[in-house]
């Protein structure tokens, strides 16, 4: 059997509900063990969702041949990944290249969070908070706890989580060890991705660069699969630009469709 058939709605070919299945999972790495490194998952997936310290290594041990939480955690305590909030205002494991690429591209999206808090920051000069919040966090790392006591002194009338929220929408704040290390505890503590990393954040990823890595690692997907996945908008201009070196499908409910014309797309069956 083929993976696509003619849409009769249109001339793009129709992915069933299965076909799109069993990409995903391939490109998800979960339809055979992967003979990769871990290092080399996490930046094929663009990153591993991490609200919590062991999704991460349990994703991998999914995903790969012969995977061992030591492989992750030693990554992390040699600081070539890290623990940040990018896509959807969550904590994403990344390498340290996309941590300081990615982070900026999303900026523009934790710069609207900040709106659902302005009445608790009325009065906040954020430019001024964020500079001091930089230069307590790269003194020494610290808990939000900490960071919010220390910006409450600057500014006592406002609310004090809406200071901390504002620190880390306007910094690339990372996670230090030992926190998210396998078999260790610790609190969060923060500090600034530039900071832990010893060098500055590059320039940020272009979002043409991360359509063709979406869909490599997610694909076949929609402008709005990707724009959900990244907490972004206005996403349609890139996928237009990379159209000619795209192939397209319509789903089931004749949804259009953007991939890679190479990527696997196994037979549904």
């Amino acid at each position: 059997m083929t993976n696509t058939k003619r849409s009769v709605t249109g001339t793009a070919p129709h992915l069933g509900t299965r076909a799109l299945n069993r990409a995903t999972l391939d490109r998800q790495l979960l339809l055979r063990p992967a003979r990769i490194s871990a290092a080399a998952a996490v930046e094929h997936l663009v990153g591993l969702q991490a609200q919590n310290v062991k999704p991460p290594y349990y994703a991998l041990a999914a995903r790969l041949d012969g995977f061992t939480p030591e492989a992750l955690s030693r990554l992390m305590a040699d600081r070539d990944v890290v623990r940040i909030v990018t896509m959807r205002s969550t904590i994403h494991t990344h390498t340290a290249d996309d941590c300081l690429t990615l982070r900026p591209l999303v900026q523009p999206a934790r710069d609207r969070e900040l709106t659902q808090f302005r009445k608790g920051l009325a009065g906040v000069d954020l430019d001024r908070l964020a500079a001091l919040a930089r230069d307590l966090v790269e003194t020494e790392p610290r808990t939000m706890r900490q960071l919010r006591e220390a910006l409450l002194r600057e500014w006592p009338d406002a609310d004090p989580q809406a200071l901390a929220v504002a620190a880390r929408c306007r910094l690339p704040l990372v996670q230090v060890t030992p926190r998210g290390l396998w078999g260790k505890s610790g609190q969060v503590s923060l500090t600034t991705a530039e900071h832990w990393l010893g060098r500055p954040a590059g320039p940020a990823a272009t979002p043409d660069q991360v359509v063709l890595r979406y869909l490599a690692a997610f694909g076949p997907a929609s402008v709005r699969d990707m724009q959900a996945w990244a907490g972004l908008t206005r996403l349609r201009e890139a996928f237009e630009r990379l159209r000619p070196r795209l192939v397209t499908f319509r789903d089931e409910g004749g949804v259009e469709l953007f991939d890679l014309p190479d990527a696997p797309r196994p037979d549904p069956d």
